[in-house]
């Protein structure tokens, strides 16, 4: 071989080599701050979760006296503050139960105030936890991060999840199922997105109202986010992709579903991918999923428009205007790194 053509390919080797490692260590650095970043926002929320227990104890006192019911919401708040990682959203879920039967007529005015910014601290707290945790999720679910281990051995960050409510008396008093899915904007070669139709199968109207939404489902045990977005995708439609050439997550959106008689607190995380149109085959769908999907449609965002002006529900609801951005990315994959996951509605 030529000497200058050995050394010229050296030093690309060389500097592919430098740019991985450079990659690397600036990736794994990121990762690093985020764990931090999840640490520190479960310390907060166990700080606001403990000030709450103790709020908890005084309402008892004021609410009960020394009878039963006091006792029995002193004990809740003794075992919440207690309780282990692991059991603590089931021990924290029962303190809020017990709350929402208090009435607040039987506190005084301070003391309503108290808890009242007991717990909007608590959901604050919490909602920033969770923020942190899909932060490092979404980075640490990247092939190339997990294939390098640039993770190290620190454990998956968890998400948190407890009731949520407003004043004492109206609080939910059991939460609702949590999941989250993995959802797929799939466009064709124009641009358009394939979307599903589909109805409550509890819902008691006639007709029942339509709504369309994007492929996806729930994450199953053990799954990244890619692979369930990849296995929904050929569930729903038939068509198979492999999960590394899923661009994402883009997206998150947080809802509350009800569906099927169930209320589902949904965490959704999407994808894009570009595929040639085709006509999907509905023969890897389940029983529930035939029972409720009724057609399928592909929509440019004009048609998403005139689907809502018709009143009919697109989901999620800023699919229209996020089209240009799911069509930019899916022909420039490499830019997701360089943004951060976006919340939508």
């Amino acid at each position: 071989m030529i000497p200058w053509l050995t050394a010229v390919l050296i030093a690309l080797a060389v500097a592919v080599i430098l740019l991985i490692a450079g990659w690397a260590y600036q990736t794994a650095n990121r990762l690093d701050r985020l764990h931090v970043r999840y640490d520190l926002s479960w310390q907060a929320l166990d700080g606001a979760l403990a000030r709450r227990a103790v709020v908890a104890r005084a309402v008892a006192t004021d609410a009960y006296g020394a009878g039963p019911d006091g006792r029995r919401l002193a004990a809740l708040a003794d075992t919440a503050e207690r309780a282990p990682r692991a059991l603590r959203e089931a021990a924290e879920n029962e303190l809020s139960a017990a709350l929402s039967r208090v009435n607040p007529a039987s506190l005084p005015r301070s003391l309503v105030a108290e808890l009242a910014d007991a717990e909007a601290r608590v959901l604050l707290a919490r909602r920033f936890h969770n923020d942190a945790v899909r932060d490092t999720l979404a980075l640490r679910e990247r092939p190339a991060v997990r294939m390098l281990r640039l993770g190290g051995t620190a454990a998956l960050p968890t998400y948190f999840e407890i009731a949520e409510g407003g004043e004492v008396s109206t609080r939910e008093v059991a939460p609702a199922t949590r999941r989250t899915s993995a959802r797929v904007v799939l466009l064709d070669d124009d641009g358009a997105v394939l979307l599903l139709c589909g109805s409550d199968p509890a819902s008691g109207a006639t007709p029942a109202p339509r709504w369309w939404f994007t492929i996806g489902g729930a994450a199953q045990v053990g799954e990244s986010l890619a692979q369930t977005a990849a296995r929904e995708l050929e569930e729903e439609t038939g068509l198979r992709v492999a999960p590394d050439h899923m661009v994402g997550p883009l997206w998150r959106r947080d809802a509350v579903i009800d569906f099927n008689g169930a209320v589902i607190r949904s965490e959704e995380m999407y994808f894009v991918h570009r595929t040639g149109r085709f006509e999907p085959s509905d023969g890897g769908r389940s029983g529930l999923e035939r029972t409720y999907i009724h057609g399928h449609r592909w929509c440019d965002a004009t048609m998403i428009e005139e689907l809502v002006a018709s009143g009919e529900a697109v989901y999620p609801l800023q699919l229209a205007e996020l089209l240009d951005e799911a069509n930019a990315l899916a022909d420039a994959p490499a830019g997701v790194s360089q943004r951060p996951l976006q919340s939508i509605r």
